[in-house]
Protein backbone atom coordinates (compact mmCIF):
# COMPACT_ATOMS: atom_id res chain seq x y z
CA UNK A 1 0.00 0.00 0.00
CA UNK A 2 1.05 3.07 -0.46
CA UNK A 3 2.25 5.25 1.57
CA UNK A 4 3.21 8.44 0.25
CA UNK A 5 1.09 10.71 -1.73
CA UNK A 6 1.57 13.61 -4.29
CA UNK A 7 -0.33 16.52 -4.23
CA UNK A 8 -0.67 19.45 -7.49
CA UNK A 9 -1.74 22.90 -7.44
CA UNK A 10 -2.00 24.23 -11.07
CA UNK A 11 -3.72 27.03 -12.69
CA UNK A 12 -3.83 27.09 -17.08
CA UNK A 13 -1.03 24.81 -17.50
CA UNK A 14 -2.47 21.49 -18.94
CA UNK A 15 -0.29 20.48 -21.83
CA UNK A 16 3.11 20.84 -18.77
CA UNK A 17 0.71 19.31 -16.35
CA UNK A 18 -0.34 16.11 -18.44
CA UNK A 19 3.90 15.73 -19.05
CA UNK A 20 3.78 15.48 -14.99
CA UNK A 21 1.36 13.68 -14.54
CA UNK A 22 2.51 11.08 -17.20
CA UNK A 23 5.90 10.71 -15.34
CA UNK A 24 3.96 10.42 -11.92
CA UNK A 25 2.21 7.54 -13.22
CA UNK A 26 4.95 5.44 -13.85
CA UNK A 27 5.59 5.45 -9.21
CA UNK A 28 2.29 3.73 -8.82
CA UNK A 29 1.39 5.71 -5.94
CA UNK A 30 -1.83 8.44 -4.87
CA UNK A 31 -1.77 11.80 -6.76
CA UNK A 32 -4.45 14.52 -6.41
CA UNK A 33 -4.91 17.73 -8.65
CA UNK A 34 -6.30 20.52 -6.62
CA UNK A 35 -7.00 22.82 -9.91
CA UNK A 36 -7.28 26.79 -9.03
CA UNK A 37 -9.72 27.64 -11.28
CA UNK A 38 -8.53 27.07 -14.63
CA UNK A 39 -10.02 28.58 -17.67
CA UNK A 40 -8.46 26.00 -19.77
CA UNK A 41 -9.35 22.43 -20.62
CA UNK A 42 -6.78 21.67 -17.59
CA UNK A 43 -9.48 19.87 -15.49
CA UNK A 44 -10.98 18.02 -18.64
CA UNK A 45 -7.82 16.90 -20.07
CA UNK A 46 -7.15 15.15 -16.30
CA UNK A 47 -10.19 13.36 -15.84
CA UNK A 48 -10.10 11.67 -19.31
CA UNK A 49 -6.45 11.13 -19.87
CA UNK A 50 -5.58 10.02 -15.97
CA UNK A 51 -8.71 8.33 -14.57
CA UNK A 52 -6.64 7.55 -11.87
CA UNK A 53 -6.00 11.33 -10.57
CA UNK A 54 -8.22 12.70 -7.98
CA UNK A 55 -8.87 16.15 -8.83
CA UNK A 56 -10.26 18.42 -6.29
CA UNK A 57 -12.02 21.76 -8.06
CA UNK A 58 -10.79 25.62 -6.37
CA UNK A 59 -13.65 28.11 -7.47
CA UNK A 60 -11.17 30.60 -6.78
CA UNK A 61 -7.27 31.03 -7.02
CA UNK A 62 -5.74 30.26 -4.22
CA UNK A 63 -2.50 30.21 -5.08
CA UNK A 64 0.18 27.81 -3.07
CA UNK A 65 -2.96 27.30 -0.17
CA UNK A 66 -4.49 24.71 -3.06
CA UNK A 67 -1.74 22.89 -1.48
CA UNK A 68 -3.31 22.45 1.73
CA UNK A 69 -6.92 21.31 0.07
CA UNK A 70 -4.73 18.24 -1.46
CA UNK A 71 -3.16 17.41 2.08
CA UNK A 72 -6.41 17.17 3.99
CA UNK A 73 -7.50 15.01 0.97
CA UNK A 74 -4.68 12.74 1.28
CA UNK A 75 -4.92 9.62 3.37
CA UNK A 76 -1.36 8.71 3.14
CA UNK A 77 1.22 9.77 6.07
CA UNK A 78 3.42 11.44 4.08
CA UNK A 79 2.78 13.97 1.19
CA UNK A 80 5.22 15.00 -1.88
CA UNK A 81 4.38 18.28 -3.62
CA UNK A 82 4.82 18.63 -7.26
CA UNK A 83 4.38 21.68 -9.57
CA UNK A 84 2.75 21.14 -13.28
CA UNK A 85 6.03 21.03 -13.83
CA UNK A 86 7.98 19.10 -11.73
CA UNK A 87 7.85 15.15 -10.98
CA UNK A 88 9.75 12.81 -8.54
CA UNK A 89 12.28 10.14 -9.48
CA UNK A 90 11.29 6.49 -9.07
CA UNK A 91 13.42 5.61 -6.23
CA UNK A 92 12.18 8.90 -4.01
CA UNK A 93 9.65 7.63 -2.30
CA UNK A 94 11.62 4.37 -1.23
CA UNK A 95 14.29 6.36 -0.22
CA UNK A 96 12.04 8.94 1.62
CA UNK A 97 9.96 6.86 3.70
CA UNK A 98 12.62 5.09 6.02
CA UNK A 99 14.20 7.78 6.81
CA UNK A 100 11.06 9.43 7.96
CA UNK A 101 9.83 6.25 10.13
CA UNK A 102 13.50 6.44 11.55
CA UNK A 103 12.99 10.12 12.37
CA UNK A 104 9.73 10.63 14.12
CA UNK A 105 10.43 14.35 14.84
CA UNK A 106 11.50 14.50 11.15
CA UNK A 107 8.75 17.26 9.14
CA UNK A 108 10.10 17.71 5.58
CA UNK A 109 12.90 16.46 3.69
CA UNK A 110 14.12 18.63 1.00
CA UNK A 111 15.09 16.77 -1.71
CA UNK A 112 18.29 17.21 -4.15
CA UNK A 113 16.61 19.13 -7.40
CA UNK A 114 17.72 18.65 -10.51
CA UNK A 115 16.57 21.33 -13.70
CA UNK A 116 16.02 20.56 -17.39
CA UNK A 117 16.51 18.27 -20.11
CA UNK A 118 20.50 18.51 -18.34
CA UNK A 119 19.73 17.50 -15.21
CA UNK A 120 21.52 20.10 -13.87
CA UNK A 121 21.29 20.57 -9.78
CA UNK A 122 18.96 23.78 -8.84
CA UNK A 123 20.92 26.56 -7.36
CA UNK A 124 19.33 26.58 -3.76
CA UNK A 125 20.90 22.51 -4.26
CA UNK A 126 24.67 24.07 -2.45
CA UNK A 127 22.56 26.00 -0.58
CA UNK A 128 20.65 23.58 1.30
CA UNK A 129 23.85 20.61 1.21
CA UNK A 130 26.10 23.23 2.80
CA UNK A 131 23.98 24.73 5.04
CA UNK A 132 25.26 26.92 8.17
CA UNK A 133 22.75 25.05 10.41
CA UNK A 134 25.02 21.93 10.31
CA UNK A 135 23.90 18.21 10.87
CA UNK A 136 20.45 17.51 11.01
CA UNK A 137 18.46 14.34 12.31
CA UNK A 138 19.22 12.85 8.64
CA UNK A 139 21.24 15.02 6.84
CA UNK A 140 21.77 19.38 6.64
CA UNK A 141 19.19 20.67 8.81
CA UNK A 142 17.99 23.59 6.82
CA UNK A 143 15.51 26.41 6.78
CA UNK A 144 13.78 26.54 3.63
CA UNK A 145 13.22 24.58 0.73
CA UNK A 146 11.50 24.37 -2.71
CA UNK A 147 8.05 23.44 -2.72
CA UNK A 148 8.12 21.50 -5.78
CA UNK A 149 10.87 19.01 -4.26
CA UNK A 150 10.12 18.53 -0.74
CA UNK A 151 8.02 15.55 0.96
CA UNK A 152 6.52 16.27 4.33
CA UNK A 153 4.90 14.45 6.90
CA UNK A 154 1.25 15.23 6.39
CA UNK A 155 0.49 15.15 10.34
CA UNK A 156 3.14 18.15 10.98
CA UNK A 157 2.14 20.00 8.12
CA UNK A 158 -1.26 20.22 8.96
CA UNK A 159 -0.96 20.75 12.77
CA UNK A 160 0.87 24.18 11.89
CA UNK A 161 -1.72 25.00 9.03
CA UNK A 162 0.37 24.63 6.14
CA UNK A 163 1.03 27.10 3.81
CA UNK A 164 -0.25 31.07 4.72
CA UNK A 165 -2.88 32.87 2.37
CA UNK A 166 -1.45 36.10 3.42
CA UNK A 167 1.37 35.18 0.67
CA UNK A 168 -0.52 33.36 -1.89
CA UNK A 169 2.12 32.19 -3.86
CA UNK A 170 6.11 32.55 -4.12
CA UNK A 171 8.57 32.20 -1.26
CA UNK A 172 5.86 31.00 0.71
CA UNK A 173 7.98 28.14 1.87
CA UNK A 174 9.68 30.22 3.99
CA UNK A 175 7.19 30.84 6.96
CA UNK A 176 6.05 26.87 6.66
CA UNK A 177 9.63 26.15 7.53
CA UNK A 178 10.16 28.76 10.57
CA UNK A 179 6.64 27.21 11.55
CA UNK A 180 7.68 23.80 11.56
CA UNK A 181 10.73 24.48 13.66
CA UNK A 182 8.85 26.91 16.09
CA UNK A 183 6.90 23.46 16.89
CA UNK A 184 10.28 21.08 17.43
CA UNK A 185 9.71 19.93 14.22
CA UNK A 186 13.07 19.27 12.22
CA UNK A 187 13.24 19.81 8.46
CA UNK A 188 16.29 18.06 6.63
CA UNK A 189 18.20 18.23 2.93
CA UNK A 190 18.56 15.08 1.72
CA UNK A 191 20.79 14.13 -1.43
CA UNK A 192 19.90 10.59 -2.16
CA UNK A 193 16.10 11.98 -2.81
CA UNK A 194 15.30 13.46 -6.12
CA UNK A 195 12.70 15.61 -7.92
CA UNK A 196 13.33 16.78 -11.04
CA UNK A 197 12.19 20.01 -12.60
CA UNK A 198 11.20 21.22 -16.21
CA UNK A 199 10.64 24.99 -15.58
CA UNK A 200 8.87 27.03 -18.61
CA UNK A 201 11.35 28.98 -20.46
CA UNK A 202 8.95 32.13 -20.15
CA UNK A 203 8.51 33.31 -16.44
CA UNK A 204 5.81 35.79 -14.68
CA UNK A 205 7.63 39.26 -14.92
CA UNK A 206 6.70 39.97 -11.07
CA UNK A 207 7.78 37.06 -9.96
CA UNK A 208 11.05 38.15 -8.13
CA UNK A 209 9.09 41.13 -6.99
CA UNK A 210 6.54 39.11 -5.73
CA UNK A 211 8.70 36.70 -3.40
CA UNK A 212 10.58 39.38 -2.00
CA UNK A 213 7.53 40.68 -1.15
CA UNK A 214 6.68 37.49 0.97
CA UNK A 215 10.29 38.10 2.27
CA UNK A 216 8.83 41.29 4.10
CA UNK A 217 5.43 39.63 5.06
CA UNK A 218 7.03 37.07 6.86
CA UNK A 219 9.18 38.46 8.77
CA UNK A 220 6.37 41.13 10.18
CA UNK A 221 3.88 37.68 10.69
CA UNK A 222 7.45 35.80 12.83
CA UNK A 223 10.35 37.86 13.45
CA UNK A 224 11.33 40.69 16.35
CA UNK A 225 9.87 43.91 15.18
CA UNK A 226 13.47 45.67 14.51
CA UNK A 227 14.43 42.79 12.46
CA UNK A 228 11.00 43.20 10.35
CA UNK A 229 11.55 46.93 9.99
CA UNK A 230 15.54 46.08 8.75
CA UNK A 231 14.18 43.35 6.15
CA UNK A 232 11.54 45.97 5.10
CA UNK A 233 14.14 48.99 4.99
CA UNK A 234 16.47 47.42 3.03
CA UNK A 235 13.88 46.51 -0.16
CA UNK A 236 11.96 49.89 0.23
CA UNK A 237 9.95 48.81 -3.17
CA UNK A 238 8.67 45.10 -1.80
CA UNK A 239 7.47 46.51 1.78
CA UNK A 240 5.63 48.85 -0.82
CA UNK A 241 4.41 45.95 -2.55
CA UNK A 242 3.47 44.33 1.03
CA UNK A 243 1.18 47.20 2.30
CA UNK A 244 -1.77 46.58 0.85
CA UNK A 245 -1.27 42.54 2.84
CA UNK A 246 0.47 44.14 5.53
CA UNK A 247 -2.51 44.26 8.31
CA UNK A 248 -3.41 40.80 7.55
CA UNK A 249 -0.25 39.24 8.10
CA UNK A 250 0.08 41.45 11.52
CA UNK A 251 -3.16 39.85 12.55
CA UNK A 252 -1.25 36.93 12.51
CA UNK A 253 2.12 37.97 14.02
CA UNK A 254 3.84 35.45 16.90
CA UNK A 255 7.11 35.48 18.10
CA UNK A 256 9.11 32.66 16.94
CA UNK A 257 11.31 31.00 19.99
CA UNK A 258 14.62 32.77 20.38
CA UNK A 259 17.40 30.14 19.40
CA UNK A 260 15.01 29.69 16.00
CA UNK A 261 15.71 33.79 15.50
CA UNK A 262 19.12 32.97 15.90
CA UNK A 263 18.97 30.22 13.33
CA UNK A 264 17.31 32.45 10.89
CA UNK A 265 20.02 35.28 11.11
CA UNK A 266 22.66 32.47 10.62
CA UNK A 267 21.19 31.89 7.47
CA UNK A 268 20.07 34.94 6.18
CA UNK A 269 23.13 36.65 7.30
CA UNK A 270 25.79 34.62 5.24
CA UNK A 271 27.51 35.31 1.95
CA UNK A 272 25.24 33.58 -0.72
CA UNK A 273 27.17 31.31 -3.04
CA UNK A 274 24.27 31.58 -5.31
CA UNK A 275 24.73 34.92 -5.62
Amino acid sequence: MARTTVVIASRNRSSSLLRTLTHLSELAVPVILVDNASTDDTVFRVRRDFPHVKVLESPLNLGAVARNLGVRAARTPFVAFADDDSWWAPDAFERAEPIFDDHPALALIAARTLVGPGEKPDPITPLLRDSPLGDGVAGPAVLGFMACSAIVRRQAFLKVGGFSPVLFFRGEETLLSWDLAAQGWSLCYVEDVVAHHHPATERAPDGDLVERRNAVLASWMRRPVHRALAVSLKDPRAFRAAVPRLRQALRQRRALPGHLEAQIRKVSERPSRAG
